[in-house]
């Protein structure tokens, strides 16, 4: 028997996010975090704003698109990386969202959608010093602990700048 030729993984390009009302999801997910929003209406085959919109995080980016089918997920989720873990906390009880029980710090959004905060310094995937650069977080590093972590498992070749 033959073996089967297959793709490898690489990453997450993007994931799209089911909601209610795209200006209302663009408010909520501003109130804690500093997106850049990309329409796609000026595409050559145009998808009205109130259907689609993408909130950009350098080289990724979280689709937002209209409807509301779904029930609230406290399972399924994704983990949204962040700089300031701490931070997302005080707006997200700021602005009076709940943070749900448990080892991480995970909330549902208005539409039911289960994300999990992560910090960067502490996952193993890294970005590109340009892109961190073009983001404003030039300088973004891992922990003295991802780092021993991402070498235990061959993923680093030069030596990262520990916080």
């Amino acid at each position: 028997m033959s073996e089967i030729k297959r793709s490898n993984p690489v990453g997450i390009n993007h994931l799209s996010l089911e909601v209610g009302n795209i200006a209302e999801a663009i408010a909520f997910y501003s109130g804690f975090l500093n997106l850049n929003v990309v329409y796609e209406d000026q595409a050559s085959t145009p998808i009205p704003r109130e259907e689609l919109a993408s909130l950009e995080m350098g080289d990724q980016f979280i689709a937002l698109t209209r409807g509301d089918t779904r029930a609230a997920d406290r399972d399924r989720h994704f983990g949204l990386v962040v700089d300031d873990k701490e931070l997302v906390r005080e707006n997200l009880e700021r602005m009076g969202v709940e943070i749900l029980p448990g080892s991480t710090m995970s909330f549902l959004d208005p539409w039911g959608n289960r994300i999990e905060i992560v910090t960067y310094s502490k996952i193993l995937f890294g970005k590109s010093d340009p892109i961190l650069e073009t983001m404003g977080l030039g300088g973004l590093a891992k922990s003295e602990r991802t780092i021993e972590r991402m070498r235990a498992k061959g993923f680093l070749h030069t030596e990262p700048t520990p916080n």
